[in-house]
């Protein structure tokens, strides 16, 4: 009995110390959970506060794996397509830190490394011994680097995919070989899940501040459309304002093409010098330029480093002064177009060889689009505005034409009122500085009214009379029976000559063009109005043309006057004959 008591208590001895270690192990998986769980927790909380910044959740990931999974340090790098980044790395010693710290932001694929098997699909990177594997014996930089500085020897990599894309990795390290367990393998591909998630938070946050930022750029560049109606300059200075910030581009400029050549209209961080040069217009189009480029048809011309390009080798002028004064590397240039027709280019560069994203390209399209819309309505509003005052230019001239027939009808004896009404409209409607008219009794010219002559030239022609052949612009007008147009005065022949009456116009009167109209009756001239404007560049066709009707209207009232004259002189000589005829019937 008292074995088999023996035997039994020992038994049960066994089975508690069993149920003990399975309470033990219990608990510590229970903990070891509970850890994992609040692990979880903890970085989930730092991914809703992050709101896009993933620093904060690329290290809190890496402290709780390196806590959780026993390893000396790690390191998470992401993965663009084509090269990997440095995104964080936590515990590395010092040696490695450095090393890290110096080496340079992105780093290209080895052929045997542990990133390149999980971009090949593996699901895991499990490395006993780093320093026996084929990666280190092959001289990979990467993973000599982590071996021979950081001293690592068991390594475990996971991937961070969306979608079976590669997004980037996370490999943690031991300084030791010992592997790590399945738990911890599970526990370290959880958080890669939750880095990717991450991740892609993040890239649709910043897509969703992208195109808010590009609806307020559009937005606001719409306002100053709607605030500059027919001004283009505030338009293309906002664009490029907007295209340089959103766009990460360190200057820009936007041209038009003349059908000739190319013209900076608007410049926004141009480096001085280059500056400078570029408003030196207009620039010829090259036929390796960017601009020549888009003039013979190409949709977008993006350059990422134009001194590897065939226009700055070749010498082209815009590209050499963009290099050496503006220190330009990439550039990115989209036309302005309208029913295929080139307009100009909006061109923006950056100082660094980085080429645009698609993103970008695509906005600078938008913002192109933009400018031609501004240039057509500028464009239809420029045509409105000319054909409204070109309406209201001649309502003037009808109305102030109406209002000297009324006083040459109201002044039919006065001919010295309709003169100087005549020359108020005609210099007031020509913006001219003064006005003389002359009447010609076939041997001399005189002045017959004036306005607003300089003191100088009124002393030296009034009360004076002037031979045809003392103006060879009164002798042009006999001869052409025609408007004589001196457009400049300095520049004419008779001033050159030192005929009497253009050098006392040119030096006491200060007059630097005229037009002068004869005034005709039925094909002889009987005197001549002219009007002057102390700046060379002449007169418009239609203030010529008003000039001319005034004339026509002073001949009338010339004749108005002369016919009158006669009917009144018959009159009293009609009178006259009647008063004698009376005297002779009463003296019978």
């Amino acid at each position: 009995m008292s074995v088999v008591a023996n035997d039994t208590v020992t038994g049960l001895r066994r089975t508690i110390a069993e149920l003990r270690q399975q309470l033990g192990d219990c608990r510590a998986e229970l903990n070891e959970a509970v850890k994992q769980q609040s692990a979880t927790a903890d970085v989930l909380q730092v991914i809703n506060q992050s709101r896009g910044d993933l620093t904060p959740v690329f290290e809190a990931v890496l402290d709780k794996a390196l806590g959780l999974c026993g390893a000396a340090f790690g390191i998470l790098r992401t993965y663009d397509g084509a090269r990997l980044h440095m995104a964080a790395f936590r515990g590395a010693p010092p040696a490695y830190a450095e090393h890290l710290r110096r080496a340079p932001p992105s780093v290209g694929l080895g052929p045997d490394n542990a990133l390149v098997r999980l971009l090949r699909g593996e699901p895991v990177v499990h490395i006993a011994d780093a320093a026996e594997d084929r990666a280190y014996l092959s001289g990979d930089p990467l993973r000599r680097a982590v071996v021979d500085l950081g001293r690592a020897r068991t390594l475990l990599g996971v991937p961070l995919r969306k979608n079976n894309a590669l997004l980037g990795a996370f490999v943690i390290y031991r300084q030791e070989v010992r592997l790590f367990s399945d738990k911890q393998i599970a526990l370290l591909q959880n958080f890669a899940a939750q880095a990717a998630i991450a991740m892609e938070n993040a890239r649709l946050l910043t897509e969703q501040r992208e195109a808010l930022e590009q609806l307020t750029a559009i937005a606001e560049i719409l306002q100053v459309i709607n605030a500059s109606p027919g001004k283009l300059e505030p338009v293309f200075e906002a664009m490029v304002d907007k295209a340089l910030g959103l766009c990460g581009a360190a200057f820009g400029s936007l041209w038009t093409y003349d059908g000739k050549g190319m013209n900076a209209v608007a410049l926004r961080g141009v480096p001085p010098f280059f500056a400078e040069f570029l408003t030196r217009a207009p620039h010829p189009v090259g036929s390796d330029s960017a601009h020549g480029r888009l003039l013979r048809g190409e949709p977008v011309v993006h350059i990422t480093d134009v001194t590897k390009e065939k226009a700055y080798q070749s010498g082209d002028p815009i590209r050499r002064a963009l290099v050496e004064l503006g220190g330009g590397r990439t550039l990115l240039a989209v036309p302005l177009r309208k029913d295929a027709r080139f307009l100009g280019d909006f061109v923006i560069y950056r100082t660094e060889v980085r080429p645009f994203s698609d993103k970008q390209i695509a906005l600078m399209e938008n913002f192109a689009a933009q400018a031609v819309i501004a240039m057509d309505n500028a464009g239809l509003l420029g045509e409105l505005r000319a054909r409204n005052d070109e309406l209201a230019e001649t309502l003037e001239f009808q109305t102030a034409t109406g209002e000297v027939l009324r006083s040459v009808a109201s002044s039919p004896d006065n001919l010295q009122s309709v003169f100087e009404a005549m020359l108020e409209k005609a210099t007031e409607l020509c913006k001219a500085k003064f006005g003389i008219l002359f009447l010609y009794d076939g041997e001399a010219f005189t002045v017959a009214a004036d306005r607003n002559l300089p003191p100088a030239y009124a002393k030296a022609v009034r009360g004076q009379s002037f031979s045809a052949e003392m103006n060879t612009a009164i002798c042009r007008a006999i001869e052409s029976k025609a408007p004589v147009h001196i457009r400049d005065m300095a520049e004419d022949a008779a001033y050159a000559k030192g005929e009497p009456l253009r050098t006392a116009a040119f030096e006491l009167g200060g007059v630097r063009s005229f037009v002068g109209v004869p005034l005709l009756k039925a094909g002889d001239l009987i005197g001549a109005f002219a009007i002057y404007r102390d700046e060379p560049g002449g007169f418009a066709e239609k203030q010529i043309g008003l000039v001319t009707t005034f004339a026509d209207q002073a001949v009338i009232a010339i004749e108005n006057t002369r016919l009158l004259n006669e009917l009144r002189q018959s009159l009293q000589q009609q009178t006259a004959t009647a008063d004698v005829l009376k005297i002779i019937s009463r003296s019978t």
